[in-house]
């Protein structure tokens, strides 16, 4: 979405909101029953139903925002399978009784089954102005073996009916990977979420049944509606495919994808809510400038999640790839969170990093590299009966920095300094199986091969046989490394963050170094090489584009020189071939040095298209050439436009979609627009914001969720302002923005100590425009809406202790104070009606 015009943030926080009462619950809610046609007609101003009680019990009609969204034959209903027969709440043994209340329909005496032993529910609805409880007592004569039950089954009109539906925990079961009937995704989520991104219609359902087992199943059914089961019974749901690895969350030609399950005799109760959700609001991501902000939307909210295939089971591949496989040597899968912005998906991925931290990392620390639905792509033998395995390409040892990465990753998004505690023996585990390595003390760790000749892979380019040295591991390294020692630093432990960052300073020292004294740096190439053998050859010196853009992106090469002619070098080739985004390798490896049959050049790893180094490759080049970074975020986007990006990889002749799965890498370039061209880096502590804006996105506005709070992020060249339902500031430059309680602090530049700290002790709103930050001036103009009669306090910090600073208001001597033992001095300013400038300068 396009806009010419945007409000400044600014005048933003000094508008008023005004609030429409809302209608009291007896205006909005209906009931009425037609006894002669046996339905039951209720709802409030979003949903309305239709209950169908004449010989059967089902909901035969439901409008969402005035849309049907129901296949009337079907409807919802309840659904138990045996291997004797099928059975379900359309065919019923008796008449079943209704009773209406107020806000209220008792639907009872269900019955259907075996007349001999029948199963008999109750049906309740209370109908709220914002949703429906549709609470369901089942109770079971005798204990049972179920193949399938449905507690209840909600049979939608057609595959357009929803885009797909959102998970508890941040995943996403998209209609459109459905392309065959009778596929079947299951998986285990109380909720799902429906949308429908043309109408904006959305429609929650969320199930609570305590003591029981949840799980959703989502299909195409034969006659092409979408069907989605909800099951309940004692205990965790396992799955019925394939036979000694019972894994396969996603099956074709059957809606059957839960093993049979045994029931218990007795009583069952599960309470279904539906509610209605505005899918535009709640995806409104702002106003987009320069760019199409429905794209960005689209392909962060599908594709970006299409690698969570299960609960605790985050990766990258998606869950409809044959063998659905999760790569745990992929660093970026925290930060997808980043462009996602949801906080389910945060959520629900630290929970699978708990589920890794217990079953993914050996005993000697090192880390399973990945998971799948089965053993197929495993070593013989190097598997684990949870999923977790070695792959039949090589040791790929990228696996264990990359999984402290993704732990620092999403500490940095929650703040959660007692969760990340629950991960530092892990962590540490595993960075120290890898640090040792380090077998001739040069501070490059060693692969598990020596020799390019053993024919083995050792990092995400698994069927290159990079061995000994590698760039690639190296450089991941570094970059989890520099992160740990942070998270160490905080968590008290000052020897283990000295060890780390000196190990990673040594490390850098060591990449930047040429080829020829035991570096990566090859001077006649002009760029890092992916590895070195033990023999001393070097190889991969094709300007293998991961490598290089890491060693930009991560801080290893702050060689300016050499930034400029890697990013220089690959542009002219990128325009040469006029490539639509960056392959893994601009040139061939060297016969002999991958797979034999990515030869002759390019083909797959050897050349190809892959989209997932992108939210890297947007870093290197943001602060260097943001125009360049743009230029290819809007190709991916106009490819989405082309194709929805539903591939794997590209073809590098014919820049055609290959591959038969589609990677949430392919989002990355987006999470790159997001992380380094439009600055938005959550961190521990504070809202940290670094632009790079270009031309053609200044007047962005972007609205994001950063810990329950909701930010308008307003980005002009030179001139950017982050602001939530209290304070605002402003700044030319990059800073930092924390509010808690009616406390803002905010961060000079890149400081991870506040540098000044404002307080109002009421929910007076405030907007700061900082003018200058420097030791010796601190300068900053003070706006407030509606003043009240209070003053506004404020601590200015990281002073020189001892030292006495000047304060004055609009030029005016307000006081004189030194600083204290901390580096603070502290004072009190008017909230006046018109802006005021506050200057505070070293005497």
């Amino acid at each position: 979405m396009m806009f010419n015009k945007v409000l400044p943030l600014f005048s933003i926080l000094l508008l008023g909101f005004v609030s429409a009462p809302l209608r009291s619950i007896s205006q909005q809610v209906q009931i009425r029953n037609n006894v002669n046609e046996k339905l039951v007609e209720f709802g409030n101003n979003r949903m309305q139903l239709t209950l169908d009680y004449h010989n059967k019990a089902t909901i035969a009609s439901l409008f969402v925002n005035g849309r049907e969204v129901l296949a009337g034959d079907q409807g919802v209903y309840s659904l138990l399978n045996t291997r004797e027969g099928t059975y379900s709440s359309l065919q019923l043994l008796s008449q079943p009784i209704v009773h209406t209340g107020q806000y209220t329909i008792t639907l009872s005496n269900i019955q259907y089954g075996l007349a001999s032993h029948p199963i008999t529910e109750t049906w309740k609805f209370t109908v709220l102005a914002d949703s429906v409880q549709f609470t369901i007592t089942r109770k079971l004569p005798v204990s049972l073996v179920a193949e399938k039950t449905g507690l209840p089954v909600f049979v939608f009109k057609d595959t357009a009916t929803w885009d797909g539906a959102y998970t508890d925990y941040g995943g996403l079961a998209w209609f459109y990977l459905f392309n065959k009937k009778r596929d079947t995704y299951g998986v285990h989520t109380h909720a799902s979420q429906f949308w429908n991104s043309k109408t904006g219609d959305g429609l929650n359902i969320a199930v609570h049944a305590p003591g029981n087992g949840v799980a959703t199943d989502y299909s195409r059914t034969a006659d092409d509606h979408i069907a989605c089961t909800i099951a309940v019974a004692p205990g965790e749901w396992r799955y019925r495919f394939d036979s000694g690895t019972y894994r396969r969350r996603y099956v074709r030609d059957t809606t059957d994808v839960w093993a049979p399950v045994t029931l218990p005799a007795g009583t069952t109760t599960a309470t279904v809510t539906l509610s209605y959700f505005d899918y535009k609001q709640a995806s409104d991501r702002g106003q987009f400038a320069g760019i199409n902000g429905n794209e960005v939307t689209s392909v962060l909210n599908t594709i970006a999640r299409i690698g969570v295939i299960d609960k605790q089971h985050f990766g990258g591949n998606s869950w409809h790839t044959p063998y659905g496989p999760i790569c745990l040597h992929e660093q970026y899968i925290a930060q997808l969170g980043l462009g996602i912005n949801d906080p389910n998906y945060l959520k629900g991925y630290r929970e699978c990093l708990n589920f890794y931290r217990d079953n993914a990392i050996a005993k000697d620390g090192r880390v399973w590299p990945r998971w799948a639905y089965t053993n197929e792509d495993a070593m013989p033998g190097k598997f684990t009966d949870k999923g977790f395995y070695e792959a039949q390409w090589g040791y790929l040892l990228d696996a264990n920095p990359d999984y402290v990465s993704n732990v620092a990753d999403l500490y940095n998004m929650n703040g959660d300094l007692a969760w990340v505690k629950t991960q530092q023996p892990a962590c540490e585990k595993a960075l120290d199986w890898i640090l040792r390595r380090d077998s001739n003390g040069n501070n490059l760790v060693e692969m598990m091969t020596d020799s390019t000749g053993q024919k083995r892979g050792s990092d995400w380019i698994d069927i290159i046989w990079a061995s000994y040295e590698n760039a690639f591991v190296n450089a991941k390294l570094y970059h989890a490394l520099v992160l740990w020692a942070n998270i160490e630093q905080q968590l008290g432990n000052r020897t283990k963050a000295a060890y780390y960052s000196s190990f990673a300073a040594k490390l850098k020292e060591r990449f930047n170094k040429p080829t020829t004294n035991g570096g990566f740096w090859d001077e006649a190439k002009k760029c890092y090489v992916h590895w070195r053998d033990k023999d001393g050859s070097i190889h991969g010196n094709n300007m293998v584009t991961p490598v290089n853009f890491m060693a930009i992106a991560y801080g290893i090469c702050d060689d300016s020189t050499r930034t400029k002619t890697i990013l220089d070098d690959i542009e002219t080739q990128m325009e040469k071939e006029q490539l639509f985004f960056w392959p893994l390798c601009m040139y061939s490896y060297a016969k002999g040095e991958g797979n034999d049959w990515q030869f002759p050049f390019p083909d797959y790893e050897n050349g190809d298209i892959f989209l997932s180094w992108g939210s890297v490759a947007v870093k290197a080049y943001a602060s260097y050439k943001p125009e360049l970074a743009l230029k290819y975020v809007q190709n991916v986007l106009n490819q989405y436009a082309k194709d929805g990006l539903a591939f794997q990889r590209y073809g590098r002749v014919k820049q055609d979609g290959l591959g038969d799965d589609i990677l949430s890498g392919n989002s990355l370039s987006i999470v790159g627009l997001y992380q380094a061209i439009y600055g938005i880096n959550p961190l521990y502590n504070r809202f940290y914001l670094e632009p790079h804006i270009t031309d053609a996105l200044n007047g962005t506005q972007l609205k994001y969720n950063y810990r329950n709070r909701k930010l308008l992020i307003d980005l002009h060249q030179n001139n950017y302002g982050v602001s939530d339902d209290q304070f605002t500031i402003r700044c030319n430059t990059n800073f930092g923005f924390y509010h808690t309680g009616d406390t803002l602090l905010y961060f000079n530049k890149h400081d991870d100590t506040a540098s000044l700290q404002v307080s109002t002790g009421t929910e007076q709103k405030v907007a700061l425009d900082m003018q200058s930050w420097t030791a010796n001036e601190m300068q900053w103009k003070q706006a407030v809406a509606s003043p009240a009669a209070t003053t506004i306090n404020y601590s200015v910090n990281q002073l020189e202790r001892g030292k006495w600073y000047i304060i004055f208001i609009n030029d005016r001597l307000l006081k004189k104070v030194q600083s204290n033992s901390k580096g603070s001095i502290a004072f009190s300013a008017d909230a006046n009606v018109n802006p005021v400038m506050i200057a505070v300068r070293r005497e």
